[in-house]
């Protein structure tokens, strides 16, 4: 089975191609859905997670306030990194083990998001590399209206997070995010005819060989 990993930087419209993804058929495996797996109350991570920046990481049920994380972490690299240190192997050792149920069920190909694939070295996990990008102002204008951030808290983020040129840089195909949803979808769909014929050829030549 082909694996594509879709990544991007924050607010660029990964989740709305993972969606359109999802309407077309394709298997997605999230690595945010993970975390919040390996993060849920009573886990050994959520346990690690609070020893590390303190209770008030936690909302009044229990869980993990993901926005009060975030805002610690970026004020605090060595703990971002800390986070990181334990987070991504569990995260990579998920999405290994979902890449093989899924080759079982004989999808022609499955996406795998990760918002920090570059970053995170998960980049063996994949064969090939989606990237969606949009404009920096577009950036701050969308996760300050979804997430209710100011302008300077997203700045931290996209700081945070490898640039434009290194992402694309490293990719095997580019969408840009830049106009409407409709223009996005379109982009998608032409995305997803393009891994189904690569799908193709890959098993016939494996079949070949």
């Amino acid at each position: 089975m082909l694996v594509v990993g879709l990544t991007g930087g924050v607010g660029c419209g990964k989740s709305t191609v993972a969606e359109r993804m999802r309407a077309l058929g394709v298997p997605v495996i999230d690595a945010d859905d993970i975390t919040r797996e390996l993060s849920a109350p009573g886990s050994p991570v959520l346990a690690q997670i609070i020893d590390r920046f303190g209770p008030g990481v936690l909302r009044a049920d229990g869980t993990l306030d993901r926005q009060a994380l975030r805002r610690r972490i970026f004020s605090d690299a060595e703990g971002r990194r800390q986070l990181e240190a334990l987070l991504h192997p569990e995260v990579a050792k998920a999405i290994r083990h979902r890449v093989e149920l899924l080759a079982h069920e004989g999808a022609p190909y499955c996406l795998v998001v990760v918002p920090l694939l570059i970053e995170s070295g998960m980049e063996d996990l994949v064969d090939r590399i989606l990237v969606v990008e949009c404009t920096e102002p577009q950036q701050l204008e969308r996760v300050s209206r979804r997430d209710g951030c100011r302008p300077e808290e997203v700045q931290a983020i996209i700081a945070s997070q490898a640039t434009p040129q290194q992402r694309c840089g490293k990719a095997d195909e580019i969408i840009e995010n830049r106009g409407s949803i409709l223009e996005l979808i379109a982009q998608v769909d032409a995305m997803h005819r393009r891994y189904l014929r690569l799908a193709r050829e890959r098993y016939n030549m494996d079949g070949c060989s």
